[in-house]
């Protein structure tokens, strides 16, 4: 679900000319696994509003809804290095097309993981893709206090058992991690993210090519280069 409450600068306008300069974050955040229940909890003074330039789909938001939704994120995350979505510069129609033949090519893209991020969230499996890139910050770190700090909430955040977002790994692999953890390094998580990675490859990637939030960027996308 996404929200229109943001500068208009950041919006990308599907009618825009090509010289204009746009940009665009892709869908906000929906809230996680963990804070499902509240949406059995009753909402007040809620309103919809049409998001009219949403760049991925429209819904039905509320400002207050959204500023909650936040609030309860920050609650379930430890984690500060992940941001709720990338800021990217619209993809062109090849790039989205070449999404398609290749997942590489999808991961290397901003823009790509960001819808691909939108589709894990419909399958309640948005936590590959957040674990995915904790260790992709990780990895740019050189402060070993900063290091030892992100590696101790990467492991609470994805790696326990007791953690709501807990990502799916074979045993030889939490028990190398666990054995990594005495001195964490940037590259602690390496064989966890490769295997997280190739499964997200093998088993969410082939439904993402065929799911609605794929076929409808596709198509607006087709439609605005044609329009230019």
């Amino acid at each position: 679900m996404c929200c229109c409450i943001v500068p208009p600068a950041m919006y990308w306008d599907p009618g825009a000319t090509p010289n204009s300069e746009c940009m665009y974050t892709g869908p906000d955040l929906i809230e996680s696994p963990m804070s499902r229940y509240d949406r059995n909890q009753p909402t007040r003074n809620h309103r919809s509003n049409p998001c009219c330039f949403c760049w991925c789909c429209c819904c039905s938001c509320s400002w207050n809804e959204d500023r909650n939704r936040r609030r309860r994120l920050s609650r379930d995350t430890k984690l500060e290095i992940v941001p709720h979505c990338e800021v990217c510069s619209k993809p062109s129609s090849e790039e989205v097309c070449s999404w398609a033949s290749s997942f590489e090519k999808l991961m290397k893209n901003p823009a790509g993981r960001n819808v691909f991020r939108e589709f894990l969230r419909t399958e309640y499996s948005e936590e590959n893709m957040l674990f995915w890139l904790a260790c992709e910050e990780l990895k740019k770190d050189y402060c070993k206090h900063s290091i030892e700090d992100k590696a101790r909430m990467i492991y609470e955040d994805y790696i326990s058992i007791l953690s709501p977002k807990e990502v799916s790994l074979d045993s030889r692999v939490r028990e190398m991690i666990n054995r990594r953890m005495q001195e964490p390094s940037s590259h602690t998580f390496d064989d966890a993210q490769l295997q997280i990675y190739t499964l997200m490859h093998r088993d969410s990637f082939p439904r993402f090519l065929n799911s609605g939030v794929y076929k409808s960027l596709l198509q607006n996308i087709s439609r605005s280069s044609s329009e230019s």
